[in-house]
């Protein structure tokens, strides 16, 4: 089994091998910093200071993320992540300078935040579509699959260390050892090879021009603008059951940071056994829209759990069952979504969908503030969980879902280029580029 995956994973190239090493170290950074950041801003500051420390982050990559997107579909996508690595990079050393040195200054923790959210914003679109650059389109599928469970790696390992850090030494300890995994994520990043940009001339009109071309393409496709809707109402309390309110809820019960790390540990445990196959049974045997629709209402039972429970191995287990269904989710969907996108599109949908994901991050943090001013944590997990599932809903109402879930990947693949012709036409501002090459990526 081991050597066929290996042979499989040859056959997808070097620079697709060399991108998941470094999305791998990437997701050990991120987790490493969501469970290590949170723990010190919630034990120094407490919730106050945590729900501000969210909300802010979050408004700030509302913003960030639809300026920047047009840079994933104009500049090589390596240098971008690299670039963004590095701005992560020098920001993480400054942070663990802080812990070490002993001063917690909220705005000055969210301020250099800021520098990493930006950063993300540049990354993440690009991260998300560069596979499809480096794939031919019968082997994206595969490549797909095989992203998301190295980012499900990093995010298994990821917590575990950062909890063990905490355990074992200090904030400063563990935010040295973020230090340590982006110096070589980094790295691997600016080796990725990836096919030459077409030079393009960069006016403010031109960027703005794109910019619309991909708010368009999001709003005007009936399916598309009714999907971000729902997914907006879900993340507003999809976000802080997975973030703020779980250092929250281990501190409430007297845990140590290590539970901290365990919970996450045990989300994306799930979101590795999914993405190894489970998920994509689970959709074989019932059907992928029923697979995505029985998991989103799965999650709104898992943070209800998290509500009800005092045990903190059923925790565990809750994040566990919370991840196996994120990772069917985005196995049935986040998949047949991008085949179904336009290749000079996908990063500015792509972005679009990070934004809404965004806006829900800035709400769902002050609902979750404003809630713990009057009830306990449990109370606010278990009106969350409730929340989650009746929006969760919404899914049966967007026009042509359950259809479009329903397709074979090749079928899928260009649709929204088939069906919406008009949104996706390319703009003639590229130069040096052959007149049979400035089509969009709808045709092919």
């Amino acid at each position: 089994m081991l050597s066929t995956a290996r042979a499989r994973l040859q056959a997808l190239g070097r620079p697709f091998r060399l991108l998941l090493i470094s999305d791998v170290l990437m997701l050990l950074s991120l987790m490493v910093s969501h469970v290590a950041v949170p723990w010190w801003v919630a034990h120094e500051g407490g919730a106050q200071d945590l729900a501000l420390y969210a909300a802010l982050l979050a408004l700030v990559s509302f913003v960030a993320l639809p300026l920047l997107s047009p840079l994933g579909d104009r500049y090589s996508k390596r240098t971008l992540i690299t670039v963004g690595m590095a701005a992560m990079l020098v920001e993480s050393i400054a942070l663990a300078a802080l812990a070490q040195a002993g001063i917690y200054h909220v705005a000055l923790i969210i301020g250099l935040q800021i520098i990493s959210v930006v950063a993300m914003a540049v990354i993440m679109p690009a991260s998300f579509s560069i596979a499809a650059e480096l794939l031919p389109p019968d082997q994206l599928t595969e490549g797909l699959g095989y992203q998301k469970s190295a980012q499900a790696i990093g995010r298994l390992i990821g917590p575990v260390l950062g909890g063990a850090a905490l355990a074992a030494a200090d904030t400063a300890f563990a935010l040295w050892l973020l230090v340590a995994l982006m110096v070589p994520a980094t790295a691997l990043a600016s080796r990725i090879e990836t096919p030459t940009k077409p030079v393009r001339r960069h006016s403010r009109a031109a960027w703005m021009r794109d910019l619309r071309a991909g708010l368009a393409a999001k709003w005007q496709i009936p399916m598309e603008r009714g999907w971000s809707f729902v997914s907006f109402l879900v993340m507003v309390f999809f976000v802080p059951g997975v973030g703020m309110l779980v250092p929250l809820k281990v501190q409430s019960l007297g845990l140590s940071g290590a539970w901290l790390g365990a919970c996450e540990a045990g989300l994306s445990a799930g979101m590795l056994i999914g993405s190894l196959g489970l998920s994509t049974r689970i959709a074989d045997r019932v059907g992928r829209f029923n697979a995505s629709f029985g998991s989103i209402l799965g999650e709104g039972l898992c943070l209800a759990v998290m509500g009800l429970t005092h045990q903190p191995w059923l925790m565990v287990l809750a994040f566990t069952g919370f991840g196996l269904c994120i990772a069917t989710v985005t196995m049935v969907g986040h998949t047949h979504r991008m085949l179904a996108m336009p290749p000079d599109f996908r990063a500015r949908m792509t972005a679009v969908n990070m934004m809404v994901m965004q806006v829900a991050g800035t709400l769902g943090p002050g609902l979750a503030g404003l809630g713990l001013m009057r009830w306990h944590v449990d109370q606010v997990y278990l009106l969350f969980g409730m929340g989650l599932f009746v929006v969760g809903l919404g899914y049966m109402r967007v026009p042509g879902y359950k259809q479009f879930l329903n397709l074979p990947h090749d079928q899928a693949q260009g649709l929204y280029g088939r069906e919406h012709p008009q949104l996706f036409r390319t703009f003639p501002d590229s130069v040096n580029v052959a007149p049979d090459k400035q089509s969009n990526g709808s045709s092919r």
